[in-house]
């Protein structure tokens, strides 16, 4: 099957990051649905799939942005929002009532642009920060193939995180190193997008190095290729891209 078998689907996740004073930042994780046809039972950031609404939401704001990188962060928050109950990258801080009923109102199908205008509320495309992009060749993915764009945001002040109970079954916070042995020990399982970036994650103390790390790094497309190391059949990914693991044993890698 070649690449261009299968069309890639733009999609958007997030890193949601809170300080703590004596260890490294806590990160949301969500546990997929076995349900999923995708990354079925997986650890994964929030995100999803830009779709239509986002697209026409990212025109008529107006951003600055290039449309595409608009929509994704506009789908960043939409998903973030629909999948946690957390309100991220708004204009000012969101009462928690109102998180609940927007959240229901895009569970029955509401645009994401009619929700912040019945609430007046303004979202801050620029309080997300560009970490990275994943975009897996088709023997990667066989059933579905996406081109994610990865961002770092704050968890926002007061609010409480809740599973949707649709598309993930569990949330926890977690240091990206704890979450690393977590399921070396076999109490979860991740994807090799996934592994790989929170390997990068857990060489920092903060979310403001994190952050200054990132904005230091070209946000490049990640294709991981397969190459014969030593004998040895491997998943590879560039190494000029801040990751300190840039390679695993093919048989090893999960990819969803």
């Amino acid at each position: 099957m070649t690449d261009n078998a299968i069309q890639a689907r733009a999609a958007a996740t997030v890193v949601i990051l809170r300080d703590r004073h004596d260890a490294a930042p806590e990160i949301l994780m969500m546990e997929r649905a076995s349900s999923m046809a995708f990354a079925a039972g997986a650890l994964v950031f929030p995100g999803g799939a830009v779709d239509a609404d986002d697209r026409e939401l990212a025109a008529a704001i107006g951003s600055g942005l290039a449309l595409d990188e608009a929509a994704a962060r506009i789908a960043a928050i939409r998903e973030t929002l629909e999948e946690s109950g957390l309100a991220i990258a708004f204009k000012r801080p969101v009462e928690a009532d109102r998180i609940v009923a927007m959240r229901r109102a895009l569970a029955a199908g509401s645009g994401f642009g009619d929700v912040l205008s019945v609430h007046g509320l303004e979202i801050a495309l620029d309080a997300l920060v560009p970490f990275a992009r994943w975009h897996p060749s088709s023997f990667d993915q066989v059933k579905r193939v996406y081109d994610t764009r990865f961002y770092l945001a704050r968890a926002p002040e007061g609010q409480a995180a809740s599973v949707d109970e649709t598309e993930n079954v569990r949330l926890f916070w977690s240091g990206a190193a704890d979450t690393l042995a977590r399921c070396e020990r076999g109490e979860g399982q991740i994807i090799f997008p996934t592994r790989r970036n929170l390997e990068r994650l857990a060489q920092f103390p903060c979310y403001d190095d994190l952050a200054a790390h990132a904005l230091s790094v070209p946000v490049e497309k990640v294709t991981p290729w397969i190459e014969e190391r030593d004998g040895e059949r491997r998943l590879c990914i560039p190494s000029h891209l801040g990751y300190p693991v840039t390679s695993e044993l093919l048989e090893a890698a999960w990819r969803g």
